[in-house]
């Protein structure tokens, strides 16, 4: 059987940045052409960074991105990569497509090339457009026609992108009409919680479908909301596992295998829905036998709760260093909450750039005052106290507030603060909020909201003490300092604006708010539902109520990393304005 040394770049890249992204690509190209690959891949779009959003709508940005890719073949060429086909994703735009109503204006195209002697030998745009959850694609893209088949060293590939891999029909069953005998889908799949379980079962039943030996190359980073957890797979054609690439983690997956000779009278033509067969030979004749040096591996997987925080690591320091800031500002009250966004932050981008806040009040606890200090002590955070009992009393003598309107105010005088702070200073703001309390209302806009990301806002708080505990005890394995006070992590949670208030005086005790919530909210169970589930039908339409009257307030938080199959954003769209109660 005719050998093949492939390359699966599972690397990040930056929307927009074009020439950055190059430079990376070159690199990698480099990095498999010295270990000796044949076929060289890289993500889904990673030309231009994923997702672009409207950017694809924007034809100066087509065109940019047509000519990187154009200079990225002749640059490959240049310097000495000319004859070792890399296939990259990117911008482009159909050529046919006739406008019509409901298309995307320029017909974009979420595309993929191959790139062989310094001009593009092959391309070919995304078929399955995914339109749920936060993808919009059929607002802009068209769908591509053909079934891309590249052969290299005597074999067929047929080449697939992302949703062409999650949906039935299609290249798969294309790709064995085609008598492929490799299919790479190239991905840039967002990370959300368990889909490293059900993206493996997804490679495995493709490679039975398709009938060959499957890879699925997969993108790292963070982008805005959306987190890449890696993670890429290469199946065999019985759906056994060769290779399995170590999430959040940018790697060259390096592999030799043995794959069909090309036929020597190959299939033309359409095949499965409509695809076109669109082949192109590289190089027809296989190579002269070599011992295989790359047979695969097999990255460990994380547990749940680590996969959760290297999620939140991840897209924290994405967004940090992809905006260009440089530091991140937090308000340390010495709860749970602003705890474990500190450690997140500490592990994201250093200790050194990481400054916290104590802004007592008089309400504050002396034991808040004094975790918040153990906090910083812990993770060698930069720490400062400023009360703002002195402001508090000013506003007071100048007007008449009581109750929830004086509760309030403190929270939103931390606010003003620490926005004072980060004009001063240049750090951006980090919002605690977690999505328990997002989902409720139990935020104060222009308060404990203000900030520029919210790390912590898809996670439930029963999984943000069990986060905690998890830092906590992998620390404690490394022999390492706790980064989290105990006393943190077991006193009741309470913001303390009044004497002696406790989260649970206006909420349901979290285990039971967080069931009723991932329910509603998660999987859109209506109040019948929940309540035939076993809860008590007095604090499920008082719960969903809740939820349902603080739309507003979640339209005005700021992004933060989406763990969940619908976190509050795009997955999750409702009117503001709205009447409908369950």
């Amino acid at each position: 059987m005719p050998q093949l040394r492939l390359a699966l770049n599972q690397i990040d890249s930056r929307v927009g940045d074009l020439a950055g992204n190059t430079e990376t690509i070159l690199r990698w190209t480099r990095h498999s052409a010295e270990r000796g690959a044949h076929l060289v891949a890289f993500p889904e779009m990673v030309l231009t960074g994923y997702p672009v959003e409207d950017l694809a709508l924007r034809s100066s940005f087509v065109t940019a991105s047509r000519a990187a890719l154009r200079s990225l073949a002749a640059r490959l060429a240049e310097e000495g990569l000319g004859e070792l086909p890399v296939i990259v994703g990117y911008l482009d735009r159909s050529e046919s497509a006739q406008p019509r109503y409901g298309q995307p204006a320029g017909a974009p195209q979420n595309a993929a090339a191959v790139l062989h002697r310094g001009a593009v030998a092959l391309n070919f745009a995304k078929h399955h457009l995914p339109n749920y959850g936060v993808f919009d694609e059929f607002r802009y893209f068209v769908p591509g026609d053909t079934m891309p088949v590249v052969r290299v060293h005597g074999v067929d590939v047929a080449l697939a992108i992302c949703e062409d891999l999650w949906q039935d029909g299609g290249r798969v069953p294309a790709a064995r009409s085609a008598g492929a005998g490799l299919l790479l889908s190239v991905n840039a799949s967002p990370y959300e919680r368990n889909k490293d379980d059900t993206r493996l079962e997804l490679v495995r039943k493709r490679a039975q479908e398709a009938g060959c030996t499957t890879a699925y190359l997969a993108m790292i980073g963070g982008q805005d909301e959306l987190v890449f957890d890696g993670d890429s797979i290469v199946v065999d054609a019985d759906g056994e596992v060769i290779a399995r690439a170590p999430q959040f983690e940018e790697t060259c997956v390096l592999l030799d295998l043995d794959l069909p000779a090309a036929s020597a009278q190959p299939p033309t033509g359409v095949v499965d829905d409509g695809l076109r067969i669109d082949r192109v030979i590289l190089s027809a004749d296989p190579l002269p036998a070599y011992p295989p040096e790359r047979t695969g591996g097999y990255a460990d997987r994380l547990d749940d709760d680590e996969e959760v925080y290297q999620a939140l690591v991840t897209g924290l320091r994405a967004y940090v260093r992809k905006n260009g800031f440089r530091s991140v500002l937090i308000g340390l009250s010495g709860g749970i909450d602003s705890a474990l966004v500190a450690a997140i932050a500490c592990d994201a981008v250093g200790a050194e750039h990481v400054y916290g806040v104590s802004m007592p009040s008089k309400y504050s606890s002396e034991h808040s005052k004094d975790d918040a200090a153990e906090l910083a002590r812990r993770t060698g955070l930069n720490f400062r106290t400023v009360p703002i009992a002195p402001m508090f009393d000013a506003y007071m003598a100048s007007t008449e507030l009581t109750g929830l309107a004086e509760e309030n105010l403190q929270s939103r005088l931390r606010g003003t603060l620490l926005m004072a702070i980060s004009n001063q200073e240049g750090q951006i703001v980090l919002a605690p909020g977690n999505k328990s309390e997002l989902a409720v209302g139990y935020s104060t806009l222009y308060g404990d909201s203000v900030g520029a990301y919210g790390p912590i806002k898809d996670v439930y708080k029963t999984s943000v003490f069990r986060l905690a505990e998890w830092r906590n005890r992998a620390a404690a394995e490394r022999g390492e300092t706790p980064p989290i006070p105990e006393n943190s992590i077991t006193k009741p949670p309470s913001a303390e604006l009044r004497p002696g208030q406790v989260d649970t005086d206006s909420l349901p005790d979290y285990p039971v708010l967080d069931a009723i919530l991932d329910l509603y909210v998660d999987h859109d169970k209506g109040a019948d539902t929940i309540v035939a589930v076993g809860f008590d039908p007095e604090l499920v339409t008082r719960t969903l109520r809740m939820v349902d009257t603080a739309e507003y307030k979640r339209r005005q938080y700021p992004p933060g990393t989406k763990t969940s199959a619908k976190g509050f954003g795009k997955d999750r769209r409702l009117p503001i304005t709205n009447s409908w109660r369950e």
